[in-house]
């Protein structure tokens, strides 16, 4: 088994356990509760680049009913990591109270960005993704969080591999730069925040075990 090469404030999760995406679901469904006339409100957390728009995918296909929110679209044009505000009222206190979401971020109309953040009312479950969705601001309002580690310098690598290809920061020069300064910001965040600390569970995004196609390696979190 390998192991992950991790930032000395995170501590190594384990031992994992493979289980079956669908077992995972059970897993994270259960530890959500079952609201009434509301769906379960799960944060999926992790370091840039460690899977976790790739788990929250799977997750969404495995539901019926679900939808996904990506904190990026809350974060885009918003000073870093202080974009927590608009997340809780706009998004989470509604789907709390059962409403559907239609936001439309004020960065984006200052930016003339179009459309708008939709989440549909009556669903049975809505993830919320991205770096900052288990930040401690928001404990009161999500129901289960999971937290996705994984191997620094791996993330590292692929996610300016993917900036690269996907063009979104510029040629390969300017994506380096940006995600060092993207990186700074985020660990100085990560650091105070310590959301490993609250999570349900923990899920490899770097996988240390062997693993069939459809499984999941998993850790016990926290709480």
């Amino acid at each position: 088994m390998l192991s992950m090469t991790l930032r000395e404030e995170e501590p190594a999760a384990g031992p994992w356990r493979a289980v079956s995406g669908s077992q995972f679901l059970q897993l994270l469904m259960q530890a959500a509760g079952s609201p009434a006339g509301r769906p379960r409100v799960v944060a999926v957390d992790g370091r840039g680049a460690s899977g976790k728009s790739t788990l929250a995918e799977r997750l969404s296909r495995g539901t019926g009913r679900s939808a996904i929110v990506h904190t990026d679209d809350v974060a885009w044009h918003e000073p870093y990591f202080a974009w927590g505000h608009l997340l809780a009222d706009h998004v989470l206190r509604p789907l709390r109270r059962g409403e559907a979401v239609s936001f439309r971020p004020p960065a984006w109309e200052r930016n003339g960005r179009s459309g708008s953040i939709e989440v549909p009312a009556g669903l049975d479950l809505v993830i919320v993704e991205g770096v900052g969705a288990n930040q401690r601001e928001l404990a009161g309002l999500i129901d289960a969080t999971v937290w996705v580690q994984s191997d620094f310098a791996m993330a590292e690598e692929r996610g300016i591999a993917r900036d690269i290809a996907q063009g979104v920061n510029g040629d390969a020069e300017e994506a380096v730069a940006f995600w060092h300064e993207w990186m700074a910001e985020e660990l100085r965040f990560l650091d105070q925040q310590r959301p490993w600390e609250r999570a349900n569970m923990v899920v490899a995004g770097t996988p240390s075990i062997p693993l069939e196609e459809d499984q999941i390696a998993l850790a016990a979190g926290p709480l």
